[in-house]
């Protein structure tokens, strides 16, 4: 997306979609130099946990769909995928890329020399992209294999729908693709699932087609996070839409650059405000950073200058996104709607680097806990160094106080490994 302009010939929404093509070639054959590059780039940033996608084992998971063929019974076409080690030769075929993808990025990011990259330490988890504009047999595979990486390698997290949400077939197939992830979840429990949804306004698809997204996502699919969201203000609803996400502390990850770039939706009119105006838990991500030019750091800038966010609101955005990472592990907040630590860790500062017996057993039991409280020592950290210049920077604002401050003055979001690849 550097130095382009919209002209009749192509919008910034059909220049960002084209891009993936061209350089498939490219991401291909060097995934995990891919890897080094945007894990040291997050690390660099003091990201502490990063989530990335990527389509593993295409070819096979197609070989397989083609195979099948497509059932209306759902159970039927997972039972004739699981059949005869179909679905299994493509989980390993999977996890065989995942391994030389590790390698190379151990490689290219020198992990095993006396000089590693930044981005050999930081914890990286796997969503296994699902095409969305494919046949559903396709689909379904690629949605069965992402929940089998997920059950069976703490590498993968989760799986997410990518392409344009406008494309003719996944608006035809979308209710179709929410009740194959129903069915999915219904035997898949523990596996947690984000969706990209709402990735539209009007125009790129007949108004009808706008009024429930988000709703099908959030109540049909079940899903933890939502990705996007931009057209709420159209569900059927909306307002008791938000007020359901609230209650069920279902994020959604907001790219402002990428709304902006792709849809054209900046400043008032994103719904960001809206979100936390109504206790909707939210968080700042860069989406597709290398096509975008962007990083989260300019994401948080973008945010902080676009809705006069303070730091206090900067920080529980941060904290947020780590609440909601795909991480194993209890987390180190009571709950949801607040960050006040669990009772084993109240008495100790947070992100002290020799905390209690009772928090260090905590933070050695969860990789959640112990992200989390990396964070923490972060936040110390900078705000030892910055106290004089920011003489509120150690409060906090539970989000309640400030979503209802904010919604004032229009506010924003955010996105944040284990395994063999990175600690």
């Amino acid at each position: 997306m550097q130095d382009f302009t919209p002209n009749q010939g192509e919008s910034s929404h059909d220049h960002f979609f084209a891009t993936f093509g061209k350089f498939g070639a490219v991401s291909g054959l060097h995934p995990g130099r891919l890897l080094a590059q945007v894990a040291t780039s997050a690390a660099k940033q003091h990201q502490f946990y990063l989530e990335t996608m990527w389509t593993p084992a295409w070819y096979a998971a197609d070989a397989l769909a083609t195979k099948v063929g497509y059932h209306s019974d759902l159970a039927l076409m997972r039972d004739k995928m699981l059949a005869d080690g179909g679905m299994e030769a493509v989980v390993q075929e999977a996890m065989s890329e995942t391994d030389s993808m590790i390698a190379e990025f151990r490689t290219d990011a020198h992990c095993d020399t006396d000089h590693p990259d930044a981005g050999c330490a930081l914890p990286v988890r796997f969503i296994a992209q699902v095409d969305r504009g494919g046949p559903p047999e396709l689909v379904f595979a690629q949605m069965l294999l992402g929940v089998e990486l997920a059950r069976r390698d703490p590498r993968f997290v989760s799986l997410n729908l990518v392409g344009p949400e406008e494309n003719p077939v996944a608006v035809a197939d979308y209710r179709l693709h929410m009740r194959m992830l129903n069915y999915l979840r219904g035997v898949y429990p523990d596996v947690p699932l984000t969706l990209h949804a709402g990735e539209l306004v009007p125009g790129l698809v007949k108004p009808e087609d706008l009024r429930f997204h988000v709703r099908d996502a959030v109540l049909t699919a079940r899903s933890d996070r939502i990705g996007h969201g931009v057209d709420i203000r159209r569900e059927d609803d909306y307002r008791e839409l938000l007020r359901l996400m609230a209650r069920r502390h279902v994020l959604v990850e907001v790219p402002l650059t990428s709304n902006a770039q792709v849809l054209g939706v900046t400043g008032p009119a994103h719904p960001f405000p809206l979100y936390r105006a109504n206790d909707v838990p939210v968080a700042l991500a860069t989406d597709d950073q290398g096509v975008e030019r962007t990083d989260i750091s300019r994401e948080y800038q973008r945010a902080a200058l676009t809705y006069q966010l303070d730091y206090p609101v900067l920080k529980d955005l941060a904290r947020t996104s780590l609440e909601y990472a795909f991480l194993k592990g209890h987390s180190l907040w009571r709950d949801r709607n607040g960050h006040q630590t669990v009772p084993e860790c109240a008495g100790d500062r947070l992100g002290d680097p020799t905390p209690g017996k009772r928090c260090a057993h905590v933070l050695a039991s969860s990789a959640k806990a112990t992200v989390q409280w990396k964070q923490e020592d972060a936040f110390h950290a900078f705000e030892r160094t910055f106290a004089a210049r920011t003489p509120q920077a150690t409060g906090h604002i539970p989000h309640h106080q400030h979503a209802r401050r904010d919604h004032e003055n229009p506010a924003p979001p955010r996105r944040t490994s284990t395994s063999a690849l990175i600690p």
